[in-house]
């Protein structure tokens, strides 16, 4: 199969889709790997290094496109690279159709193959393209978190750590998963009070293991979560709000019960989500404030920590890739309950359901569309 990896052209996206130790076994198995012309170089890979495990460097994004079927990428498919949308394109990738219509209108249109790497989920419920990038974002988020309450930044002017003779600054996370526990343990290492909020008492428990004293683990409810709001310095939100729920978690009318200049780290970034106030911004300009709170919303921060990144993407995607580059999508789709999970489209039909009842579409199951 012929396999093409563009250059991101997000607004500072540095990942790549694929190290060059992945590519070569790509190549090893029969494939031939087309790479855009400095598509790693954010990342710490060049073309020399990728040529030298058998890769061929292309330098026009159309050419690119044309040449390949499975297009092997990091994030949704944007609007310059509509055109180059093709009906026989596999697109793998983050593709997030749920908030994207226009996206989702082409990928029909066009009658692609898309598989999602945030909708791929494992037998035990886990989300193994998501988990990497979680940690990352979760702990980006904290360091995020320690740069946004600096005065110069626009913050309180508080150092997110235990100081002698200081008082010792209090950070909320909202959610016990992978990223907020990422969170915690750097803000917990810092010797700031930090205080988890999750549903899950399955999921605190187990935290209570892992994480240091400094970590107090709360079930969350209205009221633990409105006191956390009045004495914290810093709010993360960690929190994917499910794109069907039409009620938050904190209101914008909440915002006035916290402290003058506080911060809200939003790694979910989910818009008009979990925060209600949270809409997605970019590293040119993360942040925004609504009645005097800071809100820091970049929805690719772990793009600012491309090279770890990359690595521990390509180490997750690639099993999937080679399923599908040695099997055919079709059948690693029958064959693969876990890739077929990830099927957002397939012959210009949704099969996302999450994505039909956030647009008002038609979808079916993978399955239906597969015929199996």
């Amino acid at each position: 199969m012929n396999i093409g990896v563009p250059k991101e052209i997000k607004n500072n996206e540095y990942r790549v889709a694929t190290t060059p130790s992945e590519v070569e076994k790509l190549i090893n198995n029969g494939h031939k790997v087309f790479i855009e012309k400095n598509a790693g170089s954010g990342s710490g890979y060049s073309d020399d290094d990728y040529k030298k495990v058998g890769a061929s460097i292309i330098e026009d994004k159309e050419k690119l496109f044309d040449k390949a079927q499975l297009i092997y990428k990091v994030k949704e498919i944007l609007a310059p690279e509509y055109d180059l949308i093709k009906e026989d394109h596999i697109i793998f990738t983050y593709i997030h159709s749920n908030s994207d219509i226009e996206e989702t209108d082409l990928l029909l249109n066009k009658k692609v193959t898309g598989i999602a790497y945030e909708d791929i989920c494992d037998e035990d419920g886990n989300y193994p393209l998501l988990e990497p990038m979680s940690e990352i974002a979760g702990k980006g988020g904290f360091l995020k978190a320690l740069e946004y309450s600096q005065k110069i930044n626009k913050g309180q002017g508080i150092m997110l750590s235990k100081v002698t003779g200081g008082t010792t600054p209090k950070i909320t996370i909202i959610g016990g998963g992978i990223a907020g526990q990422s969170a915690a343990e750097l803000a917990a290492f810092f010797g700031n009070i930090v205080t988890i909020l999750d549903i899950d008492m399955k999921k605190l428990k187990t935290l209570e293991h892992k994480l240091p004293r400094n970590v107090e683990l709360l079930y969350s409810d209205r009221d633990s979560l409105i006191n956390c709001l009045k004495t914290s310095d810093v709010i993360i939100n960690c929190v994917l709000w499910p794109k069907s729920r039409q009620d938050h978690l904190i209101y914008e009318e909440d915002l006035k019960l916290m402290k003058k200049d506080a911060l809200i780290v939003d790694v979910s970034c989910d818009e008009n989500g979990a925060i209600e106030t949270s809409r997605p911004t970019t590293h040119d300009n993360p942040t925004y404030k609504v009645n005097n709170i800071l809100h820091y919303c970049v929805d690719n921060i772990p793009g600012a920590f491309s090279q770890t990144a990359t690595k521990l993407l390509s180490k997750a995607t690639i099993k999937y890739a080679l399923a599908i580059a040695n099997k055919g999508v079709e059948q690693a789709l029958k064959e693969n309950e876990e890739l077929r999970t990830g099927l957002t489209c397939y012959n210009g039909m949704l099969t996302l359901e999450e994505t039909g009842k956030r647009q008002n579409r038609a979808y079916v199951t993978p399955e239906e569309a597969l015929k199996i």
